[in-house]
Parts: structure tokens; sequence; C-alpha cells
């Protein structure tokens, strides 16, 4: 299959590079001038416009950072809906705000055209093996027919609804992730502060009730202190900004996001906002003056 993808950033990059690897034929649109040249040494077709580059597929992915850049690809004036293209279909595997899914897919079916809206969990780790996590909205014969295609980048595609579906369960997963990764380092800077290995606890914990993938991702970064981003704490605020809006819109509580919310919010305060979520630890070891790996008294 011919397929234009558009968004070839920390995620998109890996996830086009296994659609290649799957078979499909790629045309990209690139901004910067060695990701154009590393895709077209891949095999890949540059295109200069998301219209250019619609024009010349069967299909179009989209993985981009927020709401406004999907809604500028797809609608722009050079935008994928331009095109001449009656059932084309987009994918967009962005994570943003499921109102504007449903704005953008209702303007993209006045050009004949559908949209499945498609985020992914599993980090630049999961991009890169191809083990992402799809949670998919929209039509199921057009989810039945391009399910193979997102197969080849994740390793769970499960459509849970229609168009906008995607982008619900995605904002449930933000607040889950958000909410664990905290929790995580939380009690990891109590280990230290009693004087508990926090590396032991790790391995004491995490083959019981209180294990989990966030422990088993974040928690040996949190050790080593290594915050190389995976997934931006600017961007999960991003996210967690879409969980509050929607949960405010629909009077749904939720005080532990809020929560964490605010403490990501510290951690931009203090620069952090390009490093991984997992620097969360950060905020806990500043609030109780300490640092894992230090030896503390009882």
């Amino acid at each position: 299959m011919k397929i234009a993808f558009i968004g070839l950033g920390i995620m998109g990059r890996p996830m086009a590079k296994n659609l290649l690897s799957a078979g499909h034929e790629l045309v990209v649109v690139a901004r910067r001038d060695e990701v154009r040249a590393e895709f077209e040494g891949l095999g890949a077709t540059a295109a200069a416009t998301p219209r250019e580059a619609a024009e010349q597929a069967d299909l179009v992915v989209t993985m981009l950072p927020n709401s406004p850049e999907v809604r500028e690809v797809a609608l722009g004036a050079n935008g994928v809906a331009s095109a001449t293209r009656e059932g084309l279909v987009l994918i967009d595997a962005s994570s943003i705000d499921p109102l504007v899914t449903r704005e953008i897919a209702a303007a993209l079916a006045h050009q004949g055209m559908v949209m499945l809206d498609a985020p992914v969990s599993g980090g630049e780790p999961g991009a890169i093996a191809g083990t992402l996590s799809f949670m998919v909205g929209g039509p199921e014969e057009t989810f039945d027919t391009y399910k193979p295609v997102l197969q080849s980048m994740g390793s769970s595609v499960v459509r849970v609804g229609d168009v906008g579906a995607g982008n619900i369960a995605k904002l449930a997963n933000q607040a889950i992730v958000a909410v664990n990764i905290a929790v995580v380092a939380e009690a990891l800077v109590l280990a230290q502060k009693l004087g508990v290995d926090p590396a032991a606890v790790v391995q004491a914990i995490q083959g019981g009730l209180a294990g989990s993938n966030v422990m088993n991702a974040k928690g040996p970064m949190m050790l080593d202190h290594r915050f190389d981003p995976g997934f931006r704490v600017a961007l999960h605020l991003k996210d967690l900004t879409n969980v509050l809006t929607a949960s405010h819109e629909v009077a749904a509580p939720m005080p532990l996001t809020a929560a964490v919310f605010e403490l990501m919010t510290q951690l931009k305060a203090h620069g952090h906002e390009s490093e991984d979520h997992s620097a969360l630890l950060r905020v806990y070891e500043r609030a109780a003056g300490t640092h894992l790996g230090e030896t503390s008294a009882t």
C-alpha cells in the first residue's frame, strides 16, 4: 500500500520506518532536510505539502503534536482535504481533543474522505519496537480494512467506538499513566527516606499486585536518574490539559489527575519540560530533600 506519513518526530520516525519494513511504499512530508534525506535514503518519496502527499497515496497517517497541527494538516490551504482523492482515508495517530477529531472527520466527510482516530500508548520504545497499543475510533468497516497497517506498528490494535472514541480512550490512558508514574516516584522516595534501597523495593514488589508496565519501564529510569525522553513532560501536560478540559465539560471529577498535572507543571517551571515524564521523581526528591542513591538515616 502507498501511504503518506506526516509527522516525523520522536514517535513518527520509528513508526514510519516500521511501515517501510513491512513493505509499504511511503510518501513523507518532512520539515527538516536531514529527516527528508534519511527517508529518501530508505526508499521513501518526499512531498512538499500534505496535499501533494495525499494525492499520491492510498492512505494518510499523521502523528502530530496537538489539535492545531492536525487541523492544519487535514483542513489547511494545502491540507489533505484539498487533495482530489474521494474515498481517501486519514488515520490520525496523534493524541488530540476528541471534539476536534470529530470536527475534522465531519469536514473530511464533506470531501468524500474517511477518518480514523488512532492514538497510541507505548512511547518511543514502543514506536521503535513496533509494539504500540492503538486505540481506534471510526467506522468498523474502515477499521477492519486498515487494521493490518496499524499492526505493522503495534502489537495491540483495538477499535473502541465511533470517530473520537480513540482519543477518549487515550485521555483515560494518559490519566492512568500519569498517576501511576507519580505514585511510583512517591513510593521510591519514601523508601529512600526510610533508609531502604529503592532498587531493592522495586525488585521486591514488581512481581506482585503493585507491579505494572509503568514501574517496569519508568522505575529503572528513576533509579538511574536517566530522563531521556520516551515521552516528554510537555506532551503529557498537553494530554492532561485535554483530559481535564473534557472532564470539566461532563462533570467527571478527576482530583488525582489534577494533582499530577500540578506536579508536572512544577517540572515545567524548573525547566524540565523536555525530559521524560519519569522526571516526576525530581518533584518528590526536591520536596523531601533527598536524592535516590543517597544514604539516608532511618
